[in-house]
């Protein structure tokens, strides 16, 4: 990433505030589609979600991937995983924000780092740094404060959480792009989410068509608001170093929190914001020690290449013989 112009870092910059910004922001965007409510907005996401991401692959003709995955098995089923975790977290996300909970949904974001890092100890067995067992036990602790805090656990929030990671590790082990594995999974949502809108139609219970022009034309939307942020998320992927994507991401929790706060206006007692408090604590644990290791990785490899380099000068030119 280091080789990159700067015109490029700057293009990625731009598109991955452009997409942790529209995550960031969309929910001001789901309250728009009521007296849809969360089932109904659920499945017309994944079934628009599929006609604007094929569009764009006929676009782009970019097909191969899908023949190579379907000769697949092992991918195929951890895409019916990821397919189906993301729906989980689609839904449990509209109807929280739907339902006055978009303060506690941005917690469920702002504490994935922590649940990430938790699933790769317990199911990839990876040894944890002592700064990341430090923000893992406040995260902990946090949880523990907004139990209290709330009279119940954070349940939207750790739903949420535990869904992102679980989606993302099963992306990880498929390894497609960002656009063919949404492509992927809202192939294997799209059937379901058609029958169940058909159905709530012949039961007289959609609103799609009975709302006027625009609310069908908003519910055809959430497609668009799907794709495009995982289109500049690509293009930020590529131009940036994964350090600086991994400080971006909590603008999208952070936008979501003060929305909650100032827009909903939902309240936040004091032991929410202790609870809170701690998780930023953890997470700026976890930054600080990100970033150190990036530091040690690439002055390590500076090192390494210039030990390279002066070996090379080192060597002596021996003449050949006549």
């Amino acid at each position: 990433m280091a080789g990159k112009p700067r015109g490029e870092q700057h293009t990625g910059l731009l598109n991955g505030f452009a997409a942790y910004g529209m995550w960031g922001l969309v929910p001001l965007f789901w309250p728009l589609l009521k007296p849809a409510g969360a089932a109904e907005i659920l499945a017309h996401r994944m079934a628009w979600s599929l006609v604007v991401v094929g569009a764009v692959l006929l676009v782009m003709r970019r097909w191969a991937w899908a023949g190579e995955l379907l000769r697949q098995p092992r991918k195929l089923g951890l895409v019916t995983v990821a397919s189906a975790v993301i729906t989980v977290n689609w839904g449990v996300y509209i109807w929280a924000v739907n339902s006055g909970h978009v303060v506690e949904a941005s917690l469920g974001y702002f504490i994935n780092p922590l649940v990430t890092i938790a699933m790769g100890v317990l199911l990839l067995k990876e040894r944890l740094r002592p700064v990341q067992w430090a923000a893992v036990g406040v995260g902990l602790a946090a949880v523990v404060v907004l139990t209290i805090g709330y009279g119940r656990p954070p349940w939207i929030s750790l739903c949420l959480a535990f869904s992102f990671a679980t989606y993302g590790l099963a992306k990880k082990k498929v390894n497609l792009g960002g656009i063919e594995s949404l492509a992927a999974e809202t192939a294997i949502q799209f059937l379901p989410a058609v029958a169940y809108l058909l159905w709530l139609g012949s039961r007289g219970d959609a609103t799609f068509g009975t709302e006027g022009a625009g609310h069908a034309a908003l519910l055809a939307a959430t497609g668009v608001v799907t794709a495009i942020p995982l289109v500049c998320f690509g293009a930020a992927a590529i131009r940036v170093p994964l350090s600086t994507l991994g400080l971006l991401q909590y603008l999208a929790p952070v936008f979501q929190f003060l929305l909650g706060i100032f827009y909903f206006h939902e309240a936040m007692p004091a032991e929410r914001w202790a609870g809170f408090a701690l998780v930023w604590v953890a997470l700026s644990l976890l930054t600080f020690d990100a970033l150190r290791t990036a530091r040690r990785g690439a002055l390590a490899l500076r090192e390494a290449a210039q030990a390279g380099a002066t070996s090379e000068v080192a060597v002596p030119v021996v003449p050949e013989r006549a």
